[in-house]
């Protein structure tokens, strides 16, 4: 919990960001903007953990050379990752503004609704590219330990990005009003001043002078990208399977409406932070899990990863309790339209339930990426959103009309699937390991 605490509040910080700009929307522009923000969120967040699961395979590699004190070793892994990172990003930035700029027409959503979405979906875009920057410091201080930090400027991040926010949507100090596009600059702004200090102080710390002897951008190697991709390529996408599940539920959802689908927005952006939470702990959860690994200690590697089930499981529980008990008062944080509230605390209510399967799969999924294994998680997530999930989903809420309920439905039956067969495979491949290491 030492180590995952400050992770926990670092990764809160992704999906706060998105969760303050449906509430400055949805307070001071309408329910309309509100559901453009639904749906630049189910679009950019796809692309966004693709990113950020491209950047995740830094950290177990990074534990790893720690742990055999190969600190030279470190710093070559981050130059890598940096330049890996920043040309994902690009690559990402140009996915958004010649691909889904000029598709998003053609989604069958409320023609205003687009409207409203294309600037906030552009700045979003730029954006990814000071949050890969970020990231990429981020996950080689927590690799290394050094998790407060990065959890510090997040919390600092999202201060900006609120003040900022609200002054640009409300139009203050003698701006105009700005709309949706309002929090796509205060999100751009904010992530490029997370980006500058979070560099920086990687840079000027004494803590990772040690590590930095081996940095160079000037000698990249392409077995250590590869190593890195290796991870990061399978745990991008992991996070794209599940995430795009719930951006193409939004979608499906926006077809029956603007209200639905800014239910559905409201819903989700609570939901999204529970789940940003549960990647904290697994995060702290795939930095032990590697250093057991290295040191072959495997009994202390179950141990700790028992550990992380037991710890999400009774979080994911008082999560639970209050999505379902606070189902009618939870939405009023996001707006007051009471027909969009009607809605979202129905969906509270499916999410509540869905908690635990959400949780204690993000742990299983952190535990196996420590061990380096990612290859079949990837196909079990894949099957379990895109095979059953979101078919079933789009049977229930539009073949059979139950709405935005029924392709919830769908999502949390994926989820519960995802959720065994992960744990399935948790138990057998390290209890697998732990036989193989007692003969030796």
């Amino acid at each position: 919990m030492s180590l995952a605490i400050p992770v926990v509040i670092s990764q809160l910080g992704h999906t706060f960001v998105q969760t303050a700009d449906s509430i400055i929307v949805g307070h001071f522009a309408g329910t309309i903007p509100l559901a453009a923000v639904s749906l630049v969120g189910s679009i950019f967040t796809i692309i966004m953990v693709i990113g950020i699961g491209i950047s995740y395979g830094l950290t177990p590699l990074t534990a790893m050379e720690n742990g055999r004190k190969n600190y030279a070793a470190c710093g070559k892994l981050l130059s890598n990752s940096l330049l890996i990172n920043i040309i994902t990003s690009i690559l990402l930035f140009l996915l958004i503004y010649f691909g889904m700029l000029l598709v998003i027409d053609d989604l069958g959503q409320d023609p205003e609704v687009v409207r409203q979405a294309k600037p906030y979906l552009g700045l979003l875009g730029i954006s990814i590219i000071p949050l890969m920057v970020f990231n990429t410091f981020k996950q080689f201080a927590e690799g290394l330990g050094f998790t407060r930090q990065a959890m510090s400027i997040s919390i600092l991040g999202n201060i900006i990005n609120i003040c900022l926010g609200i002054i640009f949507v409300k139009g203050m100090f003698g701006i105009e009003p700005m709309g949706v596009k309002g929090v796509g600059w205060s999100t751009l702004i904010d992530r490029t001043i997370m980006a500058v200090i979070m560099a920086f102080y990687v840079f000027r710390s004494k803590h990772f002078q040690v590590y930095l002897k081996g940095f160079a951008l000037n000698r990249i190697s392409r077995f250590r990208s590869f190593k890195i991709l290796k991870i990061g390529a399978p745990v991008a996408l992991q996070y794209t399977f599940e995430v795009s599940a719930f951006g193409g539920a939004a979608i499906l959802i926006g077809t029956i409406g603007a209200i639905p689908q800014a239910a559905h927005q409201t819903a989700i952006a609570m939901a999204s932070m529970t789940y940003m939470m549960a990647s904290g702990i697994g995060a702290a959860a795939t930095i032990k899990t590697a250093h057991h690994f290295v040191s072959k200690n495997l009994h202390e590697l179950r141990l700790s990863a028992v550990s992380g089930y037991h710890i999400i499981l009774v979080f994911m529980m008082i999560t639970a309790a209050l999505f379902i008990s606070l189902n009618a008062y939870l939405p009023w944080l996001y707006t007051s339209d009471r027909e969009v509230i009607a809605i979202a605390s129905q969906l509270l209510i499916i999410a509540g339930l869905f908690q635990l399967f959400d949780g204690t799969q993000v742990i299983g999924l952190s535990v196996l990426r420590g061990l380096s294994d990612v290859n079949t998680p990837t196909v079990i997530t894949f099957v379990a959103y895109w095979v059953i999930g979101i078919p079933i989903g789009y049977v229930l809420g539009i073949t059979l009309g139950l709405g935005a309920k029924g392709v919830w439905y769908g999502l949390t039956l994926g989820l519960s699937i995802s959720s065994g067969l992960i744990f399935l495979r948790f138990q057998r491949l390290t209890k697998k390991l732990e036989k193989n290491i007692s003969r030796t």
